[in-house]
């Protein structure tokens, strides 16, 4: 390795020592007095208005539209939005004939991301997130995402259900979410706002976007819930976590077959030999010989066919309105013999004798009243 004169060692003195050997890698690095292991490398500072170099030397803003259902909110709201604005130095506009929402900066505007948060602001009034909510967004360890759902799914009925289960019964998964990721999430329309710490607004991006990906948010839940007390044990924390996640495999669930379905998969036989080519025209052409003929020949046969073909269906459509006038066919009904009962004598109440002796005592009644009948014709 060649080097500089008088900056070398002296080759002729035996007491010189080498030079270390340095990778072309660490050759430029130079010692950093000022870097030592009490700096907090990642804290963050906060910007006061003297860090400012001045009032800005171009006006910056932003505008955006927001729903008609917003305006009676906003109209009564404007006011709070306009005095929190001010202490940042931003102006604020709402112009209610186009529906819109405007800020911009102005000479006492000292803090260059102040215009970007208002811009956040009037987003998120615009989808529904109440003031109170809304005006967090101006603080320097608080930001914002709007996640737009409405184009996962073509289908508006599996939507709605997959956004309702992302919210969860009477709103107990979106507060178990808000929860694990420490961040304000509000489900409207076709959007999701989120506010919340970086981490917190990744980890609820993933599981909206999962969720309507048909994931249900149960296993992102369970998954934070098992991190989050991973992170309390010092040992496990330069180790990895994967043996502690729970795995979920994506199944696909078989649905039931309807039976002419199921049937008509039975009656086709497997072969292993892909089907036959389908004859060209002119294939179809030569075997009935057509090919060969001339083309007054070809108009004709054609003619003829079509003929054919009217006459056919013509006939059928006679058959079937001849059908409406036959009478239909009576079977004989078939009537069942019963068999017959036979009479029992029945026997006499009174006997015989009885009988003889009634008979002659009406004729000795018959008797004495011809005989009287014949003294009062005499008389």
């Amino acid at each position: 390795m060649a080097t500089q004169a008088g900056n070398g060692p002296n080759l002729g003195d035996p007491d010189a020592t080498e030079p270390k050997q340095v990778s072309k890698k660490h050759q430029h690095r130079k010692d950093k007095p000022w870097d030592h292991d009490g700096i907090e490398h990642w804290k963050e500072e906060e910007f006061t208005k003297e860090h400012s170099s001045g009032p800005f030397l171009e006006e910056s803003s932003f505008a955006t539209l927001f729903p008609q259902y917003r305006e009676k909110y906003l109209r009564e709201v404007w006011k709070g939005v306009v005095s929190a604005l001010d202490k940042v130095g931003i102006t604020a506009e709402l112009n209610l004939i186009e529906g819109s929402m405007t800020v911009k900066t102005t000479r006492k505007t000292w803090d260059p991301i102040a215009i970007l948060k208002a811009r956040d602001l009037i987003k998120l009034l615009a989808r529904s997130v109440p003031l109170p909510q809304a005006v967090k967004i101006l603080r320097d360890d608080t930001q914002c995402d709007i996640v737009k759902i409405g184009t996962f799914l073509r289908n508006k009925e599996r939507f709605v259900k997959r956004r309702q289960r992302l919210l969860g019964p009477n709103g107990s998964t979106l507060k178990a979410i808000e929860l694990l990721t420490e961040c304000y999430i509000l489900v409207q329309g076709n959007t999701v706002s989120c506010m919340g710490g970086y981490k917190g607004l990744k980890q609820a991006r993933r599981i909206i976007e999962d969720c309507m990906k048909n994931i249900h948010p149960v296993y992102s839940i369970k998954g934070l819930m098992i991190k989050r007390e991973l992170e309390k044990d010092p040992q496990l924390k330069n180790e990895s976590w994967d043996r502690f996640l729970p795995k979920f495999k994506k199944r696909n669930v078989k649905r039931r077959k309807s039976a002419a379905k199921a049937g008509a998969e039975k009656e086709k036989n497997y072969t292993p030999f892909p089907p036959l080519p389908q004859p060209s025209k002119v294939d179809l052409m030569l075997e009935s010989g057509e090919y060969f003929m001339k083309d007054d020949e070809r108009r004709q046969k054609k003619q003829r066919e079509k003929l054919l073909k009217r006459e056919r269906i013509a006939a059928e459509k006679a058959a079937e309105k001849e059908k409406a006038f036959v009478p239909p066919t009576e079977e004989p009904m078939e009537v069942e013999e019963k068999p017959k009962k036979k009479r029992k004598r029945e026997e006499p109440a009174v006997s015989s004798e009885e009988v003889n002796a009634l008979a002659e005592k009406v004729r000795k009644k018959s008797k004495k009243a011809k005989k009287s009948k014949r003294k009062s014709d005499a008389e």
